[in-house]
């Protein structure tokens, strides 16, 4: 390699030697991949679900059955808004409950944090009977030990209620739960199941099976695009259980993950107005009767069965009777195993790692042995429309059931699993 350098003064030879050095490494050395080294932020959690970061590092965090809770940097911890039978919580709501997969879900810190003090979560709650699942706004205290100002800004997300005959999963089943502000437009979007009921993804008016996007009030963004006769605050429908939601660090395009019928997890780039390809009716391309008028499982596609024959069965998006549905990103190989949480590494402190897009996914057990506990790493295209390629991520911590990823201010991603333990894991 030949360098000219034209100057009217003379250069230092330290200041040359530099110049070359560092255009010889920026030329011919590529980033590599980092080591990993782990934490333990949190242990002995009741079912942690999620957690949402000020930039000081204060992290609040979700327990489905017990409540939402606060970590300040210095470790100090106060518990804030607990259900009926929660304990050592500063306020507890007696219409507040977990049963299956509802409870305490989702939380987010809104953008204006700082001056309005405002967070919101995702709960299941009997205030209306039977249930639903509502969105609550609260104050929080200077001193992070309360919250006050219950606003419940949605109250109407469907919730599955108690039923002896139903064939599939028990009461609060598909029941979505995850809320993040948009980076740039600065509305709330959050992500809603279809309670094993065929008839919600596809309905305009149902808020179940869908994602929404509203304000800090709980009012319809005004430019979701939603078609005629649908419900303002929908800005896509026809999801199954949208479980994972972020944002491409590059152009704010809002991404999901979603859970397939015991195949096709998906990863979803989401457009205003977007239908996702979701309709478990019967009669819906030729079906027939299916076991609770939902043929979300029909037929029963098990681990065990050839790859190609399992690819003919109902797919997730059904792109032969929703032409127009929004294209899956990527699709996890014919075999659903719980995609969960979603982000992006960004820093340079990740090396060849920067800028994928990190899937965790909490496994399916086929006998005693849980399949597919593991956090993916995906290139995802700039258009988040395809993928270059999917590694796995070498973990320091052993397999879980990981429920929520999320990059930190400091860089760290941050992986909540199942077991109740919250992890930093640190790229070295």
């Amino acid at each position: 390699m030949s360098l000219k350098l034209t100057t009217k003064r003379p250069i230092n030879l330290l200041m040359a030697s530099a110049i070359l050095t560092g255009l010889t490494l920026s030329a011919c050395s590529k980033p590599e991949a980092p080591t990993l080294s782990h934490s333990t932020v949190l242990s002995g959690l009741e079912n942690p679900w999620d957690i949402a970061f000020l930039k000081d590092e204060t992290m609040f965090f979700t327990e489905k059955c017990q409540g939402l809770s606060v970590r300040e940097p210095n470790g100090d911890i106060s518990q804030l808004l607990g259900m009926k039978d929660s304990d050592g919580f500063a306020t507890t709501e007696d219409d507040l409950f977990c049963h299956g997969q509802a409870g305490m879900n989702g939380v987010a810190v809104d953008p204006n944090f700082a001056e309005n003090r405002f967070i919101y979560v995702y709960s299941a709650s009997r205030m209306t009977p039977p249930a639903t699942n509502r969105v609550i706004r609260l104050t929080v205290n200077d001193d992070f030990t309360e919250v006050s100002d219950r606003t419940d800004i949605v109250d109407d997300i469907p919730y599955k209620p108690e039923a002896t005959d139903h064939p599939f999963g028990d009461a609060g089943a598909h029941n979505g739960g995850r809320l993040k502000f948009g980076p740039d437009d600065g509305y709330l979007y959050v992500t809603t199941g279809d309670n094993h009921n065929s008839q919600l993804p596809q309905s305009p008016e149902s808020l179940g099976g869908k994602v929404l996007r509203i304000d800090r009030d709980g009012k319809a963004a005004p430019d979701n695009a939603t078609a005629e006769g649908f419900d303002p605050r929908i800005f896509t429908y026809g999801h199954r259980n949208v479980q994972g939601l972020t944002f491409h660090p590059g152009t704010s395009q809002p991404i999901v993950t979603e859970h397939g019928p015991w195949h096709s997890d998906e990863v979803n780039a989401l457009v205003a107005g977007g239908n996702s390809g979701w309709d478990p009716r019967p009669n819906i391309a030729g079906r027939g009767d299916c076991p609770d008028n939902y043929c979300g499982y029909e037929p029963n596609q098990k681990e065990g069965m050839d790859p190609e024959e399992r690819a003919k069965y109902m797919p997730l998006t059904d792109l032969e009777t929703y032409p127009e549905a929004i294209k899956p990103a990527w699709q996890n190989n014919n075999l659903s195993q719980g995609i969960s949480g979603v982000d992006f590494l960004t820093g340079d402190q990740w090396g060849a790692w920067n800028g994928r897009m990190v899937v965790g996914f909490m496994g399916i057990g086929f006998g005693d042995t849980p399949v597919g506990n593991r956090i993916d790493m995906i290139n995802l295209a700039d258009d988040g429309l395809s993928v270059h390629d999917v590694t796995e991520m070498p973990l320091p911590i052993d397999s879980a059931r990981f429920r929520t990823l999320v990059q930190g201010p400091d860089g760290s991603l941050y992986a909540v699993v199942d077991e109740g333990n919250i992890y930093r894991i640190t790229p070295e």
